[in-house]
């Protein structure tokens, strides 16, 4: 877990491509690849919407949130962050139990969901006393007897209160703690054992892959060995948060799994907010497309407001747009909750245990299923492989790309709508459903739907702080 994010607007980004040996357990997605961060929900709600909306919407993958028995703080009103706050690796969390945990991934599969489990194996809990964790097991800081850790399982590095001081200190970003957590010593082979023993668990549930939770305090090679462990492949993708000049960067990551670039989501953010959208013409990132997973938010950068969030409206619709759109990485969408402060969790009972959730209801989002962003799942799928084609802007906030034969999205970010205009596609000649605002039902389309003549040509007027997606997979009836 991350607090803290420093971005510069990038006008230009390039992508330097690496060549990396290939990792036996990093599983190379195929098909479908978007992810859905389901973060706060609990596991009972999960499995319901991996039914419900995710499989039928083309989601490929569910990350959820750590599932690991964690501290319990009652007195900071049980805060989102004390999930990371790990005290054993007993699958019983706030988001439910063991039992009711497979029984999640048991669903996701049925549905054709992959589940990627967040799992935080840098360190155990912040709270620098003693406790009783979300399964009743009693620990202290250096002291957990259920893993079991003891004191000299861990990291001391003598700075005041053993913490990161200095992120262009290599030895200190490796062995001091992040965030108060209990920094574990990962170049122990009986420590090494003990996590991949706690991953082999839930691969033993089923589960499809990880996201390792501040993979940028653990040593690549640590990290290595760690997966040389597994029981079976997985599919992995790390949190390395990149800053300018520090000791530890993205890249060194590239070895050990897909790796979460956390630029892509800041210059992104950066472009809707306060550039042009015209500038998204050569947009990538530093990391190889096929290693890296992007997003425009996540559950940290969305609660400090470093990138866009849910409360940005349309504009963080057209963001989502865009990535699903656009030929860089892998795709992942955040699917939360409405909050007010920085720690509130998502909706919970008086003992802190996550509800279940009801989209609609004004405090679940359910982002992964807004109009305009769950049909763009199916857009993202049917031009998989396809070039940038037939791109065109205003120099400011219009812009316009198709994606081959397959696909064509227009982007208003203008604050006036973009009228008496055609636009030059590659799609074949046809009636399109616009999948931003409608889907196909019954062969026609609940939203509105545009015409592509013989030339290619589409003319449409396009609402300020809107779109139009059209592809060939949403063709209507004439």
């Amino acid at each position: 877990m991350s607090r803290v994010w420093v971005f510069a607007l990038i006008t230009a980004v390039t992508t330097t491509w690496v060549t990396v040996p290939a990792q036996a357990s990093a599983e190379e997605p195929g098909g479908r690849d978007v992810i859905a961060q389901m973060f706060g929900w609990n596991w009972r709600s999960i499995g319901h919407e991996c039914q419900a909306t995710l499989g039928k919407l083309g989601y490929g993958a569910v990350q959820t949130s750590p599932p690991e028995e964690h501290s319990l703080l009652p007195e900071k009103g049980f805060p989102w962050w004390q999930s990371y706050s790990a005290v054993s690796h007993k699958l019983e969390s706030r988001f439910g139990t063991r039992d009711e945990l497979a029984s999640m991934v048991r669903s996701c599969h049925e549905s054709g969901v992959r589940v990627y489990i967040d799992a935080v194996i840098n360190n155990m809990s912040a709270t620098t006393g003693c406790g009783i964790g979300s399964a009743g097991t009693p620990y202290c800081h250096y002291w957990y007897p259920a893993v079991p850790y003891t004191d000299r399982d861990f990291h001391h590095c003598g700075t005041p209160g053993d913490a990161v001081e200095d992120l262009h200190d290599r030895a200190q970003v490796f062995n001091c703690q992040s965030f108060n957590g209990a920094d574990v010593a990962t170049e122990d082979d009986s420590v090494r054992d003990r996590i991949a023993a706690y991953l082999n668990d839930l691969l033993s549930l089923g589960v499809d892959g990880f996201r390792v939770d501040s993979a940028k305090y653990i040593p690549p090679d640590d990290l290595a060995a760690i997966e040389q462990r597994l029981t079976r492949p997985a599919y992995v993708y790390q949190e390395v948060i990149y800053g300018w000049g520090e000791a530890v960067q993205p890249e060194e990551y590239l070895a050990t799994g897909a790796v979460m670039d956390l630029r892509y989501a800041g210059t992104l953010s950066q472009i809707f907010r306060h550039g042009r959208l015209a500038w998204l013409r050569t947009f990538s990132s530093a990391l190889p497309s096929d290693k890296t997973v992007v997003f425009v938010a996540n559950h940290d950068t969305e609660h400090n407001g470093s990138t866009l969030t849910y409360a940005d409206g349309e504009r963080y619709t057209l963001a989502n747009a865009f990535m699903l759109a656009w030929p860089y990485g892998r795709p992942k969408v955040l699917s939360g909750y409405a909050f007010s402060t920085y720690d509130e969790p998502s909706p919970s009972d008086p003992l802190g245990r996550t509800i279940d959730a009801t989209c609609g209801d004004g405090h679940w989002l359910c982002e992964h299923a807004w109009p305009g962003i769950g049909a763009m799942v199916a857009f993202h799928q049917q031009v998989q492989g396809q070039p940038v084609v037939d791109w065109s802007d205003n120099g400011a906030n219009l812009i316009a790309f198709g994606r081959g034969t397959d696909g064509y999205l227009i982007l208003n970010g203008e604050d006036s709508p973009a009228t008496d205009r055609a636009y030059h596609t590659s799609l074949p000649p046809g009636r399109y459903c616009d999948v931003l605002h409608g889907v196909v039902q019954s062969g026609t389309c609940t939203g509105p739907a545009y015409e592509i003549d013989n030339t290619g040509l589409l003319h449409a007027d396009v609402p300020a702080q809107s779109g139009i997606a059209l592809h060939t997979g949403a063709v209507v009836a004439e």
